[in-house]
């Protein structure tokens, strides 16, 4: 096989003419050298350090060196010819010189002659030229950098949990030593048995969160060691080494190591929480441990809600994940606890779980369909309603989302509320009218809507201290305040206020409202007499919920979930 090949009296040439040759070693760290000499074995050119350094170490002391007086006699062979010098790893003293195209394996001459002998074969030298500059090698660095960015997210969600390992482990031990201190001694066998059934739970999940971790890392440790290789190889123009460098890039996109990674990482349960045997519970109590009446005289005066100027802008969280199908349109969203929010994906029929503290979404419920608002329920469990199935959902939020039940609702469902142990529904049907259920789905009133004052009604909220529902109404502009008994207590309009949709009643009894058709948020009085823009902007607005621990308010948008402050 031909070799391009250049003599040593064209390096001759080239200094004479001084354009000489530069030291590749001190290429590869930057700096530009002229070059001394030249190694036969290394077919490399050095400059005077690197050819006196050369002769001194072990490796390289037994080198052929050619200085400028008797390179002459020799060819210096290029390293951006085609010739391969990776060695096959099966038979070790041949090298990689075909890439079998059915197969997508590389190999040497014993290779292709035992395995690949009818198959469709590229002699590597003769398809490597200018490979550098092709799609093929930009394309494949491009796909090595998302590959990177994904491990990096998997491993962050993994960082997440592992910290949840230690926060459920850690509220478990002392439910467990309060709980211990209520009972007498006979039950300290009992408890060293379920602290220990604990601890190899945090243990087992510790162990599964770290191997996804440490996978993680090797194999972006791998990927970004091919990336190097690819950037080596096409800096030092070896065609052939850069070929093999692509191909092995490839094989390792294709390796399904992050879905592994992945799926791991969700086999492992963090939510967990240390339950009390009530049969123990009941046989211990008296009468005095379930309370007493409190004594009027005793009772605080509550304080004044604090009134709410103006509202800071804090964080944009991405929420968008790798597995959606589509644009995020966030139709819901409700606080689980200080640090994390549950949010109803609708176009992607998804719900999700966000981490305030790492802004990441740490976990994902696909459903049949797409749901449209949320409201918390006790014991850990949320409502949401599902206009496609006119049904509402009632799921666990107890370690992962979890379906608990489904029940029919008559019309089609859109915003939902609770309180004292009742869900308001605004339904769209014959009538039009908001459901009065219990938490098991049983109708315990209704109250019709006037068609004429409610258009397309949307989300919904409760005013304690009124006894009054707002409704949202996206058409017809509006927001309207009625009472228990079917009575409009009173209309809000303003030229500003366009497609209102998710609402959010604070402390001081103000609403605010998202206006899907302005990107902007409104507020407005509890009495609906006045109102204003507080925040504008914003884009796909469509639900608000507020974190009493940390104030802040949360609006969801296209992809995004916005973070303001209320201090």
């Amino acid at each position: 096989m031909a070799v391009s090949g250049r003599k040593s009296s064209d390096f001759r040439s080239s200094v004479s003419k001084g354009s000489a040759e530069e030291c590749e070693p001190c290429l590869a760290i930057g700096q530009e050298i002229e070059a001394h000499g030249f190694c036969v074995d290394c077919q490399e050119y050095l400059c005077k350090n690197c050819y006196a350094y050369h002769q001194r170490i072990k490796a390289t002391k037994h080198h052929q060196l050619l200085d400028k007086g008797s390179m002459g006699k020799h060819t210096i062979q290029r390293k951006d010819s085609a010739v391969c010098i990776e060695k096959c790893t099966l038979h070790e003293n041949k090298t990689i010189e075909f890439f079998c195209t059915q197969h997508d394996s590389l190999g040497c001459t014993d290779c292709i002659t035992l395995n690949h002998r009818a198959c469709q074969i590229n002699f590597i030298p003769d398809k490597c030229a200018g490979i550098g500059n092709t799609e093929e090698y930009r394309e494949t660095m491009r796909k090595l950098e998302q590959k990177i960015k994904e491990l990096d997210e998997v491993a962050k969600r993994a960082n997440v949990e592992d910290k949840e390992i230690s926060t459920c482990h850690d509220k478990a031990l002392q439910e467990i030593v309060k709980f211990r201190k209520e009972i007498n001694d006979y039950l300290d066998q009992l408890q060293r048995k379920i602290q220990a059934d604990i601890d190899k739970k945090k243990t087992a999940d510790k162990q599964k969160v770290q191997e996804v971790i440490k996978l993680c890392s090797n194999i972006s440790t791998d990927i970004s060691k091919l990336k190097s290789n690819l950037q080596d190889s096409k800096a030092s123009q070896q065609h052939g080494q850069l070929y093999i460098n692509i191909k092995q890039a490839q094989s390792k996109l294709k390796s399904d190591e992050v879905q592994k990674a992945e799926e791991s990482l969700a086999q492992t349960y963090t939510q967990y929480r240390f339950e009390r045997s009530k049969n123990l519970e009941n046989a211990i109590s008296k009468q005095e441990i379930f309370g007493k009446l409190s004594d009027p005289t005793s009772l605080v005066t509550p304080k004044r809600k604090k009134t709410v100027d103006k509202l800071t802008c804090k964080d944009d969280i991405n929420v968008q994940t790798r597995s959606d199908k589509k644009k995020c349109d966030i139709t819901g969203c409700a606080v689980l606890s200080s640090h994390k929010i549950v949010l109803a994906d609708e176009d992607n029929s998804k719900l999700k779980v966000v981490d305030r503290k790492s802004k990441v979404v740490i976990e994902e419920k696909s459903l049949d369909s797409g749901p449209r608002d949320i409201t918390v329920l006790p014991q850990d469990q949320i409502a949401l309603t599902m206009p496609e199935n006119e049904e509402i959902y009632i799921m666990s939020t107890a370690g992962k989302l979890s379906m608990i039940r489904k029940f029919p609702v008559e019309g089609t469902c859109r915003g939902i509320t609770y309180h004292e142990d009742r869900l308001y529904v605004v339904c769209w049907g014959d009538p039009n009218c908001v459901r009065i259920l219990d938490i098991q789905g049983n109708v315990q009133n209704t109250i019709s809507l006037n068609d004429k004052v409610f258009d397309s009604s949307n989300y919904i909220v409760f005013n304690e201290d009124s006894r009054l529902i707002y409704i949202s109404n996206f058409l017809t502009d509006n927001v309207v305040s009625i009472t228990l008994q079917d009575e409009i207590s009173a209309v809000y309009k303003n030229k500003d206020l366009r497609g209102p949709v998710g609402m959010l009643m604070l402390e001081d009894g103000s609403l605010l409202v998202c206006c899907r058709k302005t990107g902007n948020i409104h507020r407005i009085s509890g009495d609906l007499k006045q109102g204003q823009t507080s925040i504008d902007g914003l884009t796909g607005t469509r639900c608000i919920c507020y974190n009493h621990d940390l104030q802040e308010v949360y609006i969801g948008c296209q992809n995004q979930l916005k973070v303001f402050s209320l201090q």
